[in-house]
Order: structure tokens, then C-alpha cells, then sequence
């Protein structure tokens, strides 16, 4: 049996002013400015993605503003709610600087918050895991053999790579998932296969 792969890209960067703040499942735009920047990097997306693939982008507005940079306005895709970020709860919307003074744990180094820290109201990164692999082994299951497409989040695509590796949230958050990067899974009948990791398309040295 062909293996299901993923294409897993994260959203373009979003606007300065949403930079300042943990934005989580905040619905804020892309940055158009950095958008018309990295038009490069999306066109080369465009090229390196599977033309017959199925697409998929969350319920926040940034990642259907990046599949139409990418795919065009014209490419549909389905809402697929398990891909999305972490819910910070009652710390979205919080300055940076502000956050440490509300964390039990240290935060992670690589992280806003460790992997076991549980947001007011929100999920911590271990329940981001569960679900995003939940996610993946069901779209696996319903897309048996075929290329999946979706533009997701930081700490989904993190999570998507531990739930993959088998490994805990906590080490996952070391992987660094850029902007528009590339991150390449196949879900085989024997078990997932990490192909690529923060690849970036198209950029200097690629």
C-alpha cells in the first residue's frame, strides 16, 4: 500500500502588531509587506507541492491567506479544526514580557511556555500532541495513498513531528518551524516516517 503523505507548511508571518503579543488562536492576518517579500519562497512552494493533493488549512484566517499565496485564491481546501495552534486560553492576547510572571514551570527555551503548562482556560503542549496526532492518523485513514496539503501552526507542526517520533511535546519544541517552512510526514501501514523538517523552499542556500 502507498503511504498517505504530508505536506505541512506554516503560515506566513503575521502583522508586527500581532508579533508583539502571544497570538495562539487569535485570528489575526498575515503580514502583507513580508508576504510580497517571500513571494519566492511561495512560488517555489507552488512548485514543490503535489499538484492532485487534498488541502486542508484551520479555521484562523492566516493560513488560508498563505494556501492563496501559495495555490492561488482559487484553491479550495477543507477546515481541518485538529491542525490548529495551541490554545493559549486567558494568556492570548498577553504582551511577551508579561507572560513569565503568570508561568508555573520554566518556560521552555525554545517556547513561550514548558510543554506540561496548562494556560488558564487553554491546552497544554502534551494535549496539543494527542490531538494533532488524532488528527493525522484519521486524515491518514481517510486519505489512504494520497497527498495532504495543509497549512497549519508552529505548535501543531511541532506536535505533528512528536506524534511521528513518538517523542514528548517537551523535546519536540527544540525543532524550529519557520515561517512558510515545509515539514514532510508519510503515514505507511508499519508507521510514520519523518521525511523533512523545517525545510525552507526556495530561500538562500535551497
Amino acid at each position: 500500500m502507498m503511504p498517505t503523505k504530508f505536506f505541512l507548511i506554516r503560515h506566513a508571518v503575521v502583522t508586527p502588531e500581532a508579533r508583539t503579543k502571544l497570538y495562539g488562536r487569535m485570528d489575526v492576518d498575515v503580514c502583507a509587506e513580508c508576504l510580497e517579500a517571500d513571494a519566492g519562497i511561495c512560488a517555489a512552494l507552488t512548485q514543490r507541492l503535489p499538484a492532485d493533493a487534498v488541502h486542508f488549512v484551520t479555521p484562523l484566517i492566516r493560513t488560508r491567506q498563505t494556501l492563496a499565496a501559495i495555490r492561488g485564491p482559487d484553491q479550495t481546501a477543507m477546515i481541518e479544526e485538529g491542525l490548529i495552534e495551541q490554545d493559549l486560553g486567558d494568556w492570548q492576547g498577553l504582551p511577551h514580557a508579561e507572560l513569565p510572571a503568570y508561568l508555573q514551570n520554566p518556560a521552555h527555551a525554545f517556547w513561550p511556555l514548558a510543554a506540561a503548562e496548562t494556560p488558564p482556560s487553554g491546552e497544554n503542549m502534551d494535549q496539543v500532541v494527542m490531538r494533532v496526532g488524532e488528527a493525522l492518523e484519521r486524515l491518514a485513514g481517510q486519505y489512504p495513498g494520497r497527498n495532504v496539503v495543509a497549512v497549519s501552526h508552529g505548535g501543531a507542526i511541532r506536535a505533528a513531528v512528536a506524534h511521528a517520533l513518538g517523542v514528548g511535546a517537551q523535546a519536540a519544541l527544540h525543532f524550529s518551524i519557520q515561517n512558510l517552512s515545509l515539514t514532510q510526514l508519510e503515514r505507511h501501514p508499519q508507521g510514520w516516517r519523518v521525511v523533512a523538517v523545517n525545510e525552507m523552499v526556495g530561500s538562500a542556500g535551497n
